[in-house]
């Protein structure tokens, strides 16, 4: 257990910041699965429209550092090969 003020400190925010670290992983993987399901359907139109709001929120789970920004880039490049393949 932590036993300075500081540390005290640090664990509390630590703790706070797991809960906001999980929250926008869940809400990147779910935007890519909610994309898979639309290129699994082969619905060109609704993946073009999605597209926007996927890579926006790649770009922002990249910039807070929980996935790396190769990562993100990479993800968005695969997904528009496959809607362009449609």
């Amino acid at each position: 257990m932590a036993n300075t003020k500081s540390a005290i400190k640090t664990t509390r925010r630590i703790l706070r910041q797991t809960v906001v670290n999980r929250s926008r992983r869940s809400k990147y993987k779910n935007a890519l699965k909610q994309m898979n399901l639309l290129l699994d359907k082969r619905n060109k139109k609704d993946a073009l429209s999605f597209l926007p709001k996927l890579n926006s929120e790649l770009m922002r789970v990249a910039k807070t550092g929980i996935i790396k920004k190769q990562n993100a880039s990479r993800n968005i490049s695969r997904i528009t090969k496959k809607i362009n393949s449609l």
